[in-house]
């Protein structure tokens, strides 16, 4: 496995009984799991009753009315990459590289979330009633594409859902003493329960809970470490970092010290990790679910803001949690004294747990238990709508019932949420009983997730991409990446086995070339045969459902809309374009800025200069990532609670009035406009209907 260079234990047998018994495992993944899943229903139906958000109509149940603000947006967005493996991933290699690899983890997340704002604006510009990805390669390339890409997302998601359970399952088992199958089995069933009833809507609402919950706890265990005697202050955890490297010396860093991004593994994981995760953003449906959703004043800003505040949290807490493990994993209050921890405990995500026993104990662990939890199933969320969406519109809509209703599509939403929370599950035993953990599935996804990076930009962004080169490029590039990884394996290690397709250099070889082959491919083959697609032709279809909006129009104003987002939506569609294109380059500007800063002027120059972090240096390397992550409490918890006051308002005053709805038709007096001239305001879609803005 990818840990297995960091040295055996020193021979004792110690092995680390959870801290917590089999009852609070199941307490936490069942009954917490289900109390979540029943206040999500009742949520629905109160908004349902309050605001007319109606989750019978597929546009509500899959895009929201595309009315949600900016403030939930960016929360959501920063929940779709808040994985069990965001926090258990970076730990892990920082326990395995020092400092740069949550640095490196951070900066492999955030450009990407960043530069999916230009794609999310681009499509609302283009094919404003898109509901998936894969509607839009339909319209432009046809049936064939269509599948292919069916395919690739299909694996994407997958891939994905088995990553967050590995990790989840391991730790809560650690935690517990939970049977690890049945965590794996268990945990999707909430998420299922909630995302069945209650669609996108629900899927944000709770992402913003378990988002909020889960950065409250991490920015506790970032003041909690320092009260420990052992820690005390950030220059004594300098010390104790140090001492470990002397103590166990890193091949491939700069003097050996875990003080350094001058680390051979470092940058390595780095490249891997932004290419790999450049693949999950982009060939992710339920991103761009997310962002057709958001109303059009939101996508930018939404994203943009999130991408940024994400950075904080695998990069903070990775840091940390690593520092203070290689610091003290030779004390006798480390769980796993006097040894260190094994290669399979490393790998299987336990660097984290081990760090919240260590300055919390069982507190820790029940802290750990919640936000481990609360990750996997706000991510799975995000991935069932998605899947449950491929198979409502892309499969049954698309091939079996091209007249169906929102009754029928509602249906299949539903099989397709059930279906896929127990193949994932089933998937991920599989993959447990052959021998696969976290580690190796967070080195080589990028092999199977990347061959779609291009070829899918080209298609929102490049109109000349021909049809065959959007067909042939990803397969020849998923291709071109199995062989380079798999041969890479075979060549360095002379076998192909789970361990050598789990080590780094053919994972970062194979994710590479799955990566970047498919842009010569798609060049090459669109010479022979360029298109020049006409943008306007994929408002030529009809994508999406007519929207009730009676209790809206009865006078009581959706507060998710703003007037920019109905200028947006005009009756002459020209009209909006200048505006929707200035949003596409204030996207463009904020995703190089970010990559520049996140990959090239604050990392590089470190790596090239060899630097070995001084105590000054590290004490305010520390501070940062810690305010930053402060900052991050704030713009997850109290910014979607300020940018929504409107909404909650209206609820707020609906119930206490008794002024609920109906059967979609308002039961009291019409309520006034926040604008306060007491005129109803339409949703987007609505808009979109009446100027036949298509």
């Amino acid at each position: 496995m990818l840990a297995k260079h960091l040295g055996r234990a020193d021979g004792s047998d110690v092995v680390v009984q959870p801290p917590l018994s089999q009852a609070v495992g199941y307490v936490v993944v069942v009954v917490i799991g289900l109390v979540i899943a029943f206040t999500m229903v009742f949520v629905t139906k109160l908004l349902k009753r309050t605001v007319g958000e109606d989750n019978k109509k597929t546009e509500m149940f899959m895009t929201a009315n595309r009315a949600v603000r900016t403030g939930l947006t960016a929360s959501a967005v920063v929940s779709s990459w808040l994985w069990s493996t965001a926090m258990l991933g970076s730990s892990l290699v920082g326990y395995v590289n020092g400092v740069s690899g949550p640095f490196w983890f951070a900066a492999g997340c955030s450009p990407m979330i960043v530069f999916f704002a230009v794609l999310g604006i681009s499509c609302k510009r283009k094919i404003p009633e898109a509901h998936t990805l894969l509607e839009i390669v339909r319209i432009r390339y046809g049936t064939t594409a269509h599948i292919v890409y069916m395919f690739l997302c299909l694996v994407n998601n997958l891939i994905a859902v088995a990553n967050m359970l590995l990790g989840a399952s391991a730790a809560i088992t650690a935690m517990t003493g939970m049977h690890i199958i049945a965590a794996t089995f268990l945990l999707p069933v909430g998420v299922a329960l909630y995302t069945f009833v209650g669609g996108i809507k629900a899927t944000f609402l709770t992402d913003y809970i378990h988002t909020f919950t889960i950065v409250i706890i991490l920015c506790y265990f970032s003041v909690k470490a320092f009260t420990l005697e052992e820690v005390g202050s950030l220059s004594n955890l300098y010390e104790l970092l140090q001492e470990a490297g002397r103590r166990n010396p890193v091949a491939g860093n700069e003097q050996g010290s875990y003080l350094t991004m001058t680390a051979k593994g470092g940058i390595l994981f780095g490249i891997l990790h932004i290419a790999a995760n450049f693949g999950l953003v982009i060939m992710d449906t339920s991103f761009f679910i997310k962002a057709f959703s958001a109303s059009p004043q939101a996508v930018v800003p939404g994203y943009v803001v999130g991408g940024i505040a994400y950075f904080a949290i695998p990069w903070c807490m990775g840091t940390l949690a690593s520092s203070v493990v290689l610091g003290l994993e030779n004390t006798p209050i480390f769980p796993t004294y006097p040894r260190r921890m094994t290669s399979a405990e490393v790998s299987g995500g336990l660097v984290l747990p081990y760090f919240a026993m260590t300055i919390a104990g069982k507190g820790g662990a029940a802290g750990i238990l919640i936000i481990t939890f609360m990750a996997v199933t706000s991510t799975l969320s995000a991935q069932v709508i998605a899947v449950s969406s491929i198979i409502s519109f892309d499969m049954y809509r698309t091939y079996f019932k091209r007249t169906a209703t929102d009754e029928d599509v509602i249906r299949w939403s539903h099989y397709g949420v059930i279906f896929f929370a127990l193949f994932a599950s089933a998937f991920s035993t599989m993959l447990h009983y052959v021998g696969v953990d976290l580690g190796w599935t967070l080195y080589m996804l990028g092999v199977l997730t990347c061959p779609g990076i291009f070829p899918t930009t080209f298609t929102i962004l490049w109109k000349r991409q021909s049809k065959a080169a959007a067909i042939i490029s990803p397969l020849l590039g998923m291709m071109t990446g199995i062989a380079t990884w798999l041969g890479s394996a075979y060549a360095l290690y002379g076998t192909v086995s789970i361990a050598s397709t789990g080590a780094t250099v053919p994972c970062v070889w194979g994710t590479v070339a799955s990566a970047i082959s498919p842009v010569p491919y798609s060049v090459i083959i669109t010479l022979f045969k360029p298109e020049n697609f006409d943008w306007a032709d994929f408002r030529k279809e009809r994508l999406a459902f007519e929207v009730d909006t009676a209790s809206i129009t009865s006078g009581r104003r959706s507060a998710s809309i703003t007037r920019e987002d109905i200028e947006l939506n005009d009756q002459d569609p020209n009209n909006s374009q200048p505006l929707l294109k200035r949003w596409g380059r204030v996207a463009a500007i904020w995703a190089l800025a970010t990559f520049l800063g996140h990959w090239v002027l604050w990392p590089l120059p470190m790596y090239a200069s060899k630097y070995v972090f001084g105590k000054g240096f590290f004490v305010a390397w520390m501070v940062i990532a810690i305010i930053w992550l402060w900052g991050t409490l704030f713009v997850v918890g109290f910014y979607p609670i300020i940018d929504g006051r409107d909404q909650l308002l209206s609820v707020w005053n609906a119930v206490r009035t008794g002024g609920l709805t109906k059967g979609g038709k308002a039961a009291g007096p019409a309520q006034a406009s926040d604008t306060g001239s007491g005129e109803a305001t339409p949703s987007v879609i609505e808009v979109e209907k009446a100027g036949g803005n298509r």
